[in-house]
């Protein structure tokens, strides 16, 4: 019997701005040997996420850019196939940082958790109970602390982030306005997230909208974005309101640094306060959000979308696709084993 092949997606340059499919290559390599105190994990699924672009830029910011050569970073779930460390045993699913391939020999600090929910898919370990769901869960309960009657205004609301945002402030008892591309995606908004009230920035500037929408202003701002629309939110902040940074999405480039209205008097005068947001920075109690969320979608309170790319070729032109917003929801790569590269 043939030995299995590890299909891979390697980085093979650098890309200015948004990351294309020419910046990727498709490569097999042997299974990968395991080593004392690792684990051996057959992806299932792949993540795709916009802090991929931050991941593959020669500008360094949280995180040591992936090198040239290197297997791309990812977020992935799957099975323990074999194990040597005495806190994995095969068998057992589990989902981290595993790259985008098939296979991904591995020490437990690159796992995130166990994937324990037997009665959820495995591809929402990566969407509303991976980083997407824990992000949106810590993000706006920690740093927007919402509170029942507030106005929550979110951007790229019908991302993977934004729609669980919106869910969890109407969950809080807040009104929630979504800010979001195209006439599909403002329908999901309000249909399938329910969201108050959706505006269309494509449609054009949105301050006129905003203000009608929210007239006595904007208690918390979940941006993903930055850019004109952030600038046009922060125009309609009602006093004390809290402002959660999460994504730059819109800034084309982070080199050189990029300039824009100044936001000092907004937040002096509204008395306002703004922060930067990271998940990583709360991984020790992923648990607790992950199982709080999971409550929510059984329970019917907390719906999900999910965008699900078939075939690891997809794999290179995932993220400008991500971008360029022509994915519904959350956008997976599922891995199909009888592939075979071109």
């Amino acid at each position: 019997m043939t030995a299995p092949r590890n299909r891979q997606v390697i980085l093979v340059s650098r890309p200015e701005g948004i990351p294309q499919a020419a910046n990727f290559a498709l490569r097999e390599a042997p299974l990968p040997a395991l080593q004392d105190g690792e684990i051996l994990v057959h992806n299932h699924l792949l993540s795709v996420d916009p802090a991929m672009r931050g991941w593959v830029s020669a500008v360094a910011n949280y995180a040591k850019p992936v090198g040239i050569g290197e297997v791309m970073r990812s977020f992935a779930p799957g099975e323990v196939l074999e194990s040597r460390h005495p806190d994995f045993a095969a068998g057992e699913r589990v989902s981290g940082l595993f790259g985008w391939q098939d296979y991904a020999a591995v020490a437990p600090s690159a796992v995130t958790r166990k994937v324990v929910e037997q009665n959820l898919p495995l591809s929402a370990s990566l969407g509303v109970l991976g980083l997407n769901g824990t992000t949106a869960y810590f993000a706006l309960l920690e740093i927007g602390q919402p509170k029942p009657g507030e106005t929550v205004v979110v951007s790229t609301a019908a991302g993977a982030v934004g729609f669980i945002v919106g869910q969890i402030a109407k969950l809080k008892g807040c009104r929630t306005i979504g800010i979001t591309g195209g006439l599909e995606k403002r329908r999901q908004c309000l249909e399938e997230f329910g969201y108050d009230a959706a505006l269309d920035y494509k449609a054009g500037p949105i301050d006129a909208v905003l203000a009608e929408a929210a007239p006595d202003g904007v208690d918390i701002y979940f941006d993903n974005t930055a850019g004109p629309i952030s600038d046009a939110v922060l125009r309609q902040l009602a006093v004390r309101a809290r402002v959660v940074i999460c994504g730059t999405a819109s800034l084309s480039s982070w080199d050189p640094w990029p300039q824009g209205p100044r936001v000092e008097r907004h937040l002096l005068v509204k008395r306002t306060r703004m922060q930067g947001f990271l998940i990583f920075d709360h991984a020790e109690r992923t648990e607790g959000a992950v199982a709080q969320l999971a409550d929510w979608v059984r329970a019917g309170s907390l719906a999900y979308r999910e965008d699900i790319l078939d075939g690891i070729a997809e794999a290179p032109g995932a993220i400008a696709r991500l971008y360029r917003g022509e994915n519904s929801g959350k956008l997976l790569i599922r891995l199909l084993h009888q592939e075979t590269l071109a």
